[in-house]
């Protein structure tokens, strides 16, 4: 006597079921051994190119403090130019440039405690320390570099600056210039980075894109199948049932007729 067998389309319509519920196609080597090459790979290229993207991101909030902390020094210089140059009147007493020495000295202090306190993450970015910092921008270990700046007053030139002395307003022009000059290179490291970030941003949403086609489930067209697949699955179990009733019945008969 037969019995009812598993039903031929079971799993079939199991693996509808979960293209279904996961939202994607390829969830085992059975479903399209190429097919799930294809989108591992590209899941480590999006990998990639998002944790680059991360590490660039970094680069950026570092070379923003520096900017930020470069300006800062440019407007301690641009007042030590104003009193430079008042101090250069032949009108004032040796009192009265001792007056503007000691808020030339504040404004001296207020650079060596920008040069000393600017950090990012304990990088200090200031002080000419921190050089040819490398960032990793993708997963293929391409690297962009960015650095800091030194802008020191040693580095600059006017630790010594005294108006209460021989003094030159030439050498607050050559510190202007020098910070003036390292700003600019922070903003060529800050465009850089925002082209990097650019290129990341558009190879991983195309990349996210060419794998959505590969693996993502076609929802219409799996409920179809699978709406047709039950359907042949219960006429399946109809038909065995059937067969084991005849069954059943034939046996009935041949006992009765012994």
């Amino acid at each position: 006597m037969s019995s009812i067998s598993a039903v031929g389309g079971y799993s079939q319509a199991s693996g509808y079921y979960q293209a279904l519920s996961s939202g994607s196609k390829i969830n085992s080597a059975k479903d399209g051994a190429s097919e799930l090459a294809i989108s591992e790979k590209q899941d480590a290229q999006i990998n990639g190119y998002d944790a680059g993207s991360d590490n660039l991101s970094a680069g950026k909030s570092l070379a923003n403090i520096a900017d930020g902390a470069l300006g800062s020094v440019n407007d301690y210089l641009q007042r030590m130019k104003e009193l430079a140059v008042k101090a250069s009147n032949g009108l004032l007493s040796g009192d009265d440039k001792k007056a503007i020495q000691k808020e030339i000295d504040q404004l001296k202090q207020g650079i060596s405690d920008v040069t000393s306190s600017a950090n990012y993450n304990g990088i200090k970015l200031l002080d000419g320390s921190a050089k040819d910092l490398k960032l990793v921008t993708d997963g293929n270990g391409t690297e962009q570099s960015v650095s800091g700046v030194n802008a020191t007053l040693d580095a600059l030139g006017i630790a010594d600056f005294d108006v209460t002395k021989k003094f030159d307003i030439k050498d607050i022009d050559k510190a202007i210039d020098a910070v003036n000059s390292q700003r600019s290179g922070v903003g060529a490291s800050t465009n850089g980075i925002d082209y990097a970030l650019y290129y990341n941003s558009s190879a991983s949403i195309n990349l996210s894109a060419a794998n959505s086609r590969t693996k993502d489930t076609e929802y219409e067209e799996y409920v179809t199948n699978l709406q047709k697949q039950n359907t042949l699955d219960t006429y399946k179990l109809m038909m065995q049932k059937k067969q084991m009733d005849n069954e059943i019945e034939n046996g009935q008969r041949l006992f009765m007729s012994i």
